[in-house]
């Protein structure tokens, strides 16, 4: 049987671009609940919302969805990711598409960056996931 690996104690960079949104609510907390587990763990979390995922950084959206009946609000999960450590990040040129203004965004997005900007973070990062 292979031995168990968890962390090598060595700084990792972890960028999740999330494409998911509101029309795919059962793809929403994973990527956040990850994101928390893997700051737990010392790594440098981003997450990058980009084509429908800017949705869920627009107020009001995130706080009456839901993964699955039953469950807590995706916002939770986002301010659980949060208060581990995880950066967020939104996409400018996706924002328009969604009819979204900066102004509307929630509190919990750090920047506002360009694709320029995610391009940077795929290719600097030593894990890269997508949602």
């Amino acid at each position: 049987m292979a031995e168990a690996r968890y962390v090598d104690h060595e700084e990792k960079t972890v960028v999740i671009v999330m494409t998911s949104g509101p029309s795919t609510p059962n793809r929403c907390a994973t990527p956040f609940f990850l994101g928390a587990l893997l700051a737990s763990m010392d790594a440098q979390v981003t997450v990058f919302f980009t084509m429908e995922g800017v949705r869920l950084v627009k107020r009001g959206v995130p706080e009456k969805l839901v993964a699955m009946a039953g469950g807590k609000p995706i916002i939770d999960f986002m301010r659980d990711a949060k208060a581990a450590g995880v950066k967020f990040a939104a996409c400018r040129p996706a924002l328009p598409g969604y009819e979204i203004d900066v102004d509307d965004l929630i509190p919990e997005v750090d920047e506002i960056s360009s694709g320029g900007a995610l391009a940077d973070l795929i290719l600097s990062s030593d894990k890269v996931l997508f949602f």
